[in-house]
């Protein structure tokens, strides 16, 4: 299967004890850059979901939402610590004496005072828990591949579109080269004549001019390599699409190996648009290089 970068699952899970919700969604990267965000009480369980998460994805910036409220209890305690207020009064007594002031001291005012009501967390997720988050995770994991499923055939038959283009453009290219050297023959028979003012010259001479010229323009090489990689690609790309499901079962990543093959496309559409002599040829290897531009990026975005 062949799956974008670019995807997003979400999953929720609640019953009588805990209400759970994972949140997964990714963007190209060109390496696997993940960010899990979860709360502290279940802080240790990241070491394994990020283990997790390799089942589904080798690519890409990927962000994980984890959410956990416990319904069992709020989770939280408040706690009067008598010994910190007694300390506020005994120096509050000192300011009256020292200062002649008067107070009137009451529960609502000193439990303003630092330290003296706090909020102490006392709620512990046991490891069994992270069973339960496990399934919610590979819920929203598999929302998570199916939609760069999805993304990625989009992705798939653009590029194989783009491919057909770039055939095309490549066989105008075999076509035109045979040309350009009979015609450079001509003109230059044409042009010897001119300047001898016969028609009696030396054959030989031409023919070496005519193979020299040949060897300067010839792209017959960059033609075939540009054939073979356009098939190479069709071909990976066909494949990608036969295998896998789009649940979890994943085959090994394609992007990379894409966008090599387009970057020996784009050597050889170079070359030959710098071997190019004619405006005709010229004008086919812009739209070659601008074709494999458009290839480029769509790849980009491939696993």
């Amino acid at each position: 299967m062949v799956y974008s970068m670019t995807g997003f699952g979400r999953s929720e899970y609640s019953d009588e004890q805990r209400r759970i919700i994972i949140e997964i969604k990714s963007v190209n990267h060109r390496y696997c850059d993940v960010s899990i965000k979860l709360p502290r009480i279940i802080s240790r369980f990241e070491p394994e979901l990020r283990k997790r998460l390799k089942l589904y994805a080798e690519r890409g910036k990927i962000d994980i939402f984890v959410t956990y409220n416990s319904l069992k209890s709020s989770g939280y305690t408040v706690k009067y610590d008598k010994e910190v207020l007694e300390q506020y009064m005994n120096h509050f007594k000192s300011i009256e004496q020292d200062f002649g002031l008067e107070e009137e001291y009451k529960p609502t005012v000193v439990a303003r005072f630092p330290d003296v009501l706090t909020v102490e967390e006392e709620y512990f997720v046991e490891d069994t828990e992270y069973e339960i988050i496990e399934k919610v995770f590979d819920e929203a994991a598999s929302q998570f591949m199916q939609s760069r499923a999805a993304e990625g055939a989009r992705l798939s038959a653009d590029i194989i579109d783009k491919m057909a283009d770039l055939e095309k453009l490549t066989c105008q290219v075999d076509e035109l080269a045979p040309r350009m050297i009979e015609e450079f023959r001509t003109k230059l028979t044409e042009k010897v004549e001119k300047l001898l003012e016969t028609t009696d010259i030396d054959d030989s001479r031409i023919v070496q001019e005519v193979t020299i010229y040949s060897d300067k323009v010839a792209v017959d090489e960059e033609l075939v390599r540009l054939h073979s990689h356009i098939a190479a690609v069709r071909e990976m790309l066909s494949e990608g699409n036969s295998d896998g499901n789009g649940t979890g079962d994943k085959n090994s990543s394609i992007g990379r190996r894409l966008d090599f093959i387009v970057q020996e496309m784009n050597r050889e559409a170079n070359t030959t648009l710098s071997k190019s002599d004619t405006l005709a040829v010229t004008d086919i290897g812009i739209d070659m290089k601008t074709c494999i531009e458009k290839v480029r990026e769509q790849v980009q975005n491939i696993e």
